[in-house]
């Protein structure tokens, strides 16, 4: 992973945890909603957008009245709790209304916002001096002086003293009037601090980059160059996971530890889960990806790379594309186009390998922020360009600097039941970085370090989206032939300069599939009855609930960096290949999975996904992974040869992901497991309604 994906996302306002419930805020609870007869009854407070890191104590004074500010106004369309409704009934494998999706333009009829919410939302913005500089089917977004936002929302606006510097935000909650009450979803960037998200995928050779500090070298202790006992050119079992012995290698783990194996190609994942028996292809299927930015040559690319390892490229108009480079923004806080190509091309073709015949449509946000990533999700479900939607990014939830804005988690979870209402599914990547708590970031490579807490990442969490978690997937031979799998989870040791010993030993925490019971959802209905009340009632940071909460992930694939996965796009001008980890690899390949089954269904949608996955958890459909019940080799050495005159050797031990371990049955590595290969498949045949 480049470098500029690992940096820290900055989370805003402090939301109470009790607010948010299933999807629903206190921004827009029921006692502020619009009344049947389409009547607002009250003024409504915007709970959360005074964030608990403005305190009196670090208060540094009123924000001048001239001086610029901005916001968003989402806005709440119609029938929030009809939609709300819906998106259930249609995903519920046992509703009446199971798979009756509305087109788009029926869902925008029946839950958008009408031309009379948004003129009168914006009459009021106006009114109190703002100007309306966007105007979307979701949003308005609005500019001008400190003192007409403070009209507005009725709140006075000051800096504050933070460890990240000063910030602006309100002095209390926001307010907007009884007018305009039933019609605001929610109101975002009223504070100035700034909402990213971070990619799920690394590179095996970024992630070296990442740890250079701890690097080995030829040179012994005495200063006389080691004789290299170990491969100094990159080494590994070419004939399935453990096959070729690391000789040479001091002990580990275990007696006879192996090399990695070497990265994994669409084809040998095609094997492994069961799509290339099953004979099926995504035909008919339409997957969506979303990143930011865009790479020029990635249709390309995929095309190369494709050839290159006996698959076949895009026909024509079977890959698209929506990218607006002239509108780009915050690249560089977000590593720009070359920081996210990676994740891109890992992300197209795990699309294109797991389901080569289905449609494949990437749409880049015009930076990593939040509100850019929820407007390019937007444009998905507004146009419905896909059936199934893979999303390798997300952030936490609680950081040091506070929490997560409570109108981003508003914002996307509307559109997320706006894509059920239609059949359109989201997949999430659940993070690399275990439970996310302030132990796995000192040592992760992909971690947020502004973590405060165990927790459970956004949008992961969602429980209108599929959290798909990582497993390390252990192939019986060449061709792919699925051998074991366990939890995705990385220790990691260093080659000492004499190559006679380990350093640390144990390792440290360095990679692991992400999850955990989130503390700010309910449980949903889909998980009652499959997630254990010992799981779903303490929630990763160990809070006790007296209810269950939504526990994540929801499944799980192959996605660890140690089996590592294929990948190749065009940097520099050059074209090259490398392996890459991470649940990034996980989501693309579940929604390439889906899009599979659609063509299985003969064509009919499957829409949120979740209620299908739990319905079959526990039976043939998904494998159960248990690192309990699995004897293989779990000490795995990478040898990357000699690189700048240093030879990287490193020793992994698998299935130790930080703070998750999978058990049997349904836990907070893996979720209800991994798909179970023709079983997986012949399940939605056999589940039709």
């Amino acid at each position: 992973m480049p470098a500029a994906r690992s940096r820290l996302s900055r989370i805003a306002a402090a939301a109470p945890a009790a607010a948010l419930i299933l999807g629903t805020l206190a921004v827009a609870s029921p006692a502020n909603a619009v009344t049947p007869a389409g009547e607002p009854n009250t003024a409504k407070e915007l709970s959360g957008t005074h964030p608990a890191w403005a305190t009196a104590q670090a208060d540094a004074g009123a924000v001048s009245d001239s001086a610029p500010g901005t916001a968003r106004i989402y806005l709440a369309g119609q029938d929030q709790a009809g939609l709300t409704a819906l998106a259930r009934a249609v995903s519920d494998t046992g509703s009446p209304a199971y798979g009756q999706f509305l087109s788009a333009a029926e869902a925008k009829a029946r839950f958008g916002a009408t031309p009379a919410q948004v003129k009168a939302v914006t009459a009021w913005a106006t009114g109190a001096g703002l100007t309306v500089t966007e105007t979307t089917a979701h949003y308005l977004q609005v500019s001008g002086s400190t003192a007409a936002l403070a009209k507005a929302f009725g709140t006075q606006f000051h800096n504050y003293r933070t460890a990240d510097g000063t910030h602006r935000a309100p002095t209390k909650d926001a307010v907007v009037p009884a007018a305009i009450a039933g019609s605001v979803l929610a109101v975002g960037g009223l504070s100035d601090v700034a909402h990213k998200d971070v990619s799920h995928a690394v590179s095996v050779k970024d992630a070296e980059k990442a740890a250079a500090a701890r690097s080995n070298s030829l040179v012994a202790p005495d200063g006389k160059k080691a004789d290299p006992a170990l491969p100094t050119v990159p080494t590994c079992s070419e004939d399935g996971y453990g096959s070729k012995t690391a000789k040479g290698a001091p002990a580990g783990y275990e007696k006879n530890e192996p090399f990695s194996p070497c990265s994994y190609t669409p084809t040998q994942l095609r094997k492994a889960y069961g799509v290339t028996d099953a004979k099926v292809t995504g035909k008919g299927a339409r997957i969506a990806i979303i990143d930011a930015y865009g790479l020029s040559t990635m249709e390309a690319d995929a095309n190369h790379f494709s050839t290159l390892h006996g698959d076949k490229p895009f026909t024509a108009g079977q890959y698209r594309e929506f990218v607006t480079p002239d509108k780009w923004v915050h690249q560089d806080e977000c590593g720009g186009a070359d920081g996210w190509a990676g994740e891109e091309a890992l992300d197209v073709e795990m699309a294109h390998g797991l389901a080569p015949d289905a449609q494949v449509t990437y749409v880049g946000a015009n930076s990593c922020y939040d509100d850019d990533l929820n407007a390019a999700m937007a444009k998905v479900v507004d146009e419905h360009l896909a059936d199934v939607v893979s999303n390798s990014w997300g952030e936490i939830m609680h950081g040091k600097s506070g929490d997560i804005d409570p109108a981003v988690v508003a914002a996307d979870n509307q559109i997320f039941q706006l894509g059920a209402v239609q059949g359109i599914g989201f997949t999430f990547s659940s993070g690399d970085c275990g439970d996310s708590s302030p132990g796995a970031a000192a040592t992760g490579v992909n971690c947020q370090a502004d973590t405060n807490q165990a927790q459970a990442d956004w949008p992961s969490a969602s429980p209108w989206v599929t959290s798909v978690g990582g497993s390390t997937l252990e192939l019986a031979d060449k061709a792919g032939h699925y051998g074991h799998e366990v939890s995705m989870g990385d220790q990691r040791s260093v080659l000492s300069a004499d190559q006679k010993s380990w350093s640390p030993f144990p390792g440290f925490f360095y990679f692991g599939g992400g999850g955990g019971v989130s503390k700010d959802f309910q449980q949903p209905w889909y998980q009652k009855g499959v997630v254990p009340d010992a799981i779903a009632t303490v929630a990763a940071d160990g809070t006790k609930s007296a209810t269950p909460l939504r526990a994540t992930p929801d499944v799980a694939m192959s996605g660890d960096l140690v089996a590592s996965t294929l990948v190749g796009y065009t940097a520099g001008g050059t074209y090259s290949e490398g392996g890459y980890g991470g649940t990034s690899v996980s989501a693309p390949e579940y929604a390439a999975m889906l899009a599979d089954a659609i063509e299985v269904r003969g064509g009919r949608a499957i829409g949120f996904a979740n209620p299908a996955i739990y319905d079959r958890a526990g039976g043939k459909a998904f494998r159960d992974v248990n690192d309990s019940a699995v004897h293989n080799k779990f000490g795995n050495v990478v040898d990357l040869g000699v690189v700048s005159g240093t030879l990287r050797v490193r020793l992994y031990k698998v299935a130790a992901d930080y703070g998750l371990t999978a058990t049997r049955g349904y836990d907070t590595a893996t979720g209800v497991g991994t798909p179970a290969g023709r079983d997986f498949f012949r399940s939605f045949r056999l589940h039709q309604h």
